[in-house]
């Protein structure tokens, strides 16, 4: 894979993508329609999917293309390719509430090796350099060149003082219980694939998620948390999250900075 190549497509498509979003999102009004899995599905999830798919395509037609709105016309695996998650945090869209964001991954032999997460409605765009270390865009942002990078890494956690983020529209007991076994200075609510970006910038020390996910849901943040130094691990036995599983079903999981110490799950 040429890294140079992805990181710029993968950036400009995230932000291509943002402004179909918008246009949809300040609009007066949109449809919310179900998917078969009962989760809902606006024009904006599909205009920006539609534009991002095409997009890699043309970048890189060799590669494998996984997204979530394609997700029935896929295969059960694969080793290398590229997923997709045009609008994650849908529920958050529909309540205009800006933790929202696009996210493009790249996976490599089950390891999503480069990401870019782009939260529209709050200005920030997170990727991974060629190189693979994790920054955040800051500034007005050009489609064509890059502006001011802030190297991202993860902050060195207190475990008497943690910082946790944890999900705004899927929280339950369970969740709660587990985080109830941490010494919690700050709590705070997020939508979407940002709660790995929060844990990637320092902002959060530890994010838990007792639910159902997919990948397309968190290989983009996923990478761009490991390029700052963080880790995504299974919640039952602790063993790095891989990609390219059948079906696409990610398990329980815990996103966290190294040096939390991470509390075995209950027997």
């Amino acid at each position: 894979m040429d890294f140079e190549k992805l990181t710029r497509v993968m950036r400009r498509l995230a932000l291509e993508a943002g402004d179909r979003i918008m246009e949809v999102y300040n609009s007066p009004s949109f449809e919310v329609k179900a998917k078969s899995d009962t989760s809902p599905v606006t024009r904006a999830d599909e205009a920006a999917d539609a534009l991002i798919a095409a997009g890699l395509r043309r970048a890189f037609p060799d590669v494998p293309l996984i997204t979530e709105e394609q997700a029935a016309t896929h295969g059960q695996s694969a080793a290398t390719f590229l997923i997709v998650d045009p609008l994650d945090g849908t529920r958050e869209f529909v309540q205009r509430r800006g933790d929202f964001t696009v996210n493009i991954a790249y996976v490599e032999n089950g390891v999503p090796l480069r990401g870019a997460v782009y939260a529209p409605a709050l200005g920030r765009l997170f990727y991974t350099r060629a190189d693979g270390r994790s920054v955040e865009e800051t500034g007005i942002f050009d489609k064509a060149v890059a502006g001011p990078l802030r190297l991202l890494a993860v902050a060195a956690p207190d475990n008497a003082a943690l910082r946790v983020v944890a999900s705004k529209s899927h929280r339950d007991p369970a969740t709660d219980d587990y985080i109830a076994r941490y010494a919690v200075k700050d709590m705070t609510s997020a939508g979407s694939s940002l709660k790995f970006c929060l844990v990637a910038t320092g902002e959060a020390d530890l994010y838990p998620r007792l639910g159902r996910t997919m990948e397309w849901d968190t290989a983009a943040g996923d990478a761009v948390l490991r390029g700052a130094g963080g880790q995504v691990v299974r919640f039952d036995d602790h063993r790095v999250l891989r990609y390219g599983k059948p079906g696409w079903d990610n398990p329980f999981f815990i996103a966290f900075a190294p040096g939390v110490e991470l509390h075995k799950c209950a027997s």
